[in-house]
């Protein structure tokens, strides 16, 4: 039976963690996601479910970790805040070209610098464009309540072992903090060393197990073997892309402008189109649930029946530029945000909604 709980949303990712069977969980304390190790330190998975749960000596330690639990085929997982994401960016890049499975939780802070221990969405850069280096891309989630980061969790994982590649749930502080009603899924059984083994026919499961060699590594030295590996890549991500976009829109039907929000921005984006209908302005909102793949086909089309997309960010404007590639210049794009860890209010996205559909007619 699922159960049902008043939880933060960290400490709903971290139980969330334990009922959908993870192997191990390798972290390094940073605010304002550092409920995520304390409550898995706190329930103590190991005894009940086998689950490792370690602090490392650092965030480049931690990640590193999962780069090798995630080679042996496990269910390997970090999480971490705004810098701490920085320091693991060289691991997360060797993990996409190793083509692993795991999660990264990123639990964004204001920057740049140590910054604030305040929200923010200005990791939206570092987390779809491949914050380290190569041609790669992490399948990136954004909750928007307590809810999603539970189920969101279960589901990075299943999108990370179904195409061989890293997950990120990009949340941020207050989504991180606030506390909801959460209804957490039955918990699913840790798979067994066989299960692994099966199920994971390119994993390093030891050579009692391996009657062929195994080899994992992101390092090819011949030009012509490493482009042959990144054009297999990219294909790999053109079929994430035609597959795995999720998205929720409300009010989109009738609407003159819609607003283009995620995770807390995206609630208090909700609210602004309360507000705006109840004064006769026909708003509406898209949430893109998948940062990528991002839904271009469905702003694509929201763009040949509206006037105008309005993006809302806890920053100086990121996501916007991807609105902007997707409407290709069909009908004006603007950003509305706010820095530093101040979130925007219901009204004054609405104001700027409405100050924007003026200078649209």
């Amino acid at each position: 039976m699922s159960e049902l709980k008043l939880m933060k949303g960290n400490e709903a990712l971290a139980e969330a963690a334990i009922r959908a069977g993870v192997d191990a969980y390798y972290g390094y304390p940073i605010t304002p996601q550092s409920e995520v190790m304390e409550y898995l330190m706190a329930a103590n998975p190991v005894k009940t479910t086998g689950m490792v749960v370690l602090q490392a000596e650092s965030e480049l330690a931690s990640i590193n970790m999962v780069y090798g639990a995630a080679g042996a085929g496990k269910m390997a997982m970090t999480s971490s805040s705004s810098p701490g994401i920085s320091l693991m960016q060289e691991g997360i890049s060797y993990i996409a070209g190793a083509e692993l499975p795991c999660v990264v939780v990123n639990v964004v802070r204001g920057g740049p610098g140590l910054g604030t221990i305040q929200p923010s969405q200005a990791d939206y850069f570092q987390t779809v464009k491949g914050g380290g280096h190569g041609d790669y891309k992490l399948i990136t989630l954004a909750p928007a309540s307590v809810q999603e980061m539970a189920d969101f969790l279960k589901l990075a994982f299943d999108l990370a072992f179904k195409y061989r590649n890293p997950a990120m749930i990009l949340s941020d502080g207050a989504i991180g903090q606030m506390m909801e009603k959460v209804e957490l899924f039955d918990p699913i059984p840790r798979r067994t060393d066989e299960q692994v083994y099966e199920q994971c026919p390119w994993a390093t499961t030891g050579r009692k197990r391996n009657t062929d060699k195994r080899v994992i590594t992101s390092l090819r030295l011949v030009a012509s073997v490493q482009e042959a590996f990144n054009q297999k890549l990219q294909n790999k991500y053109q079929v994430i892309q035609e597959n795995e976009v999720r998205c929720e829109m409300l009010n989109c039907d009738d609407a003159d402008l819609v607003i283009v929000a995620y995770g807390s921005s995206a609630r208090t984006s909700m609210k602004a189109v309360e507000l705006a209908r109840k004064d006769g302005v026909k708003l509406g909102i898209l949430r893109p649930q998948t940062l990528w793949p991002f839904p271009i086909k469905q702003i694509e089309a929201l763009a040949q029946k509206v006037k105008g997309f309005l993006t809302v960010e806890m920053s100086a404007g990121q996501m916007v530029e991807d609105v902007r590639l997707a409407v290709n210049g069909k009908v004006p794009v603007e950003h509305y945000g706010r820095m530093g860890g101040v979130i925007a209010s219901p009204a004054e996205i609405c104001e700027a909604a409405k100050s924007f559909l003026n200078k649209c007619k």
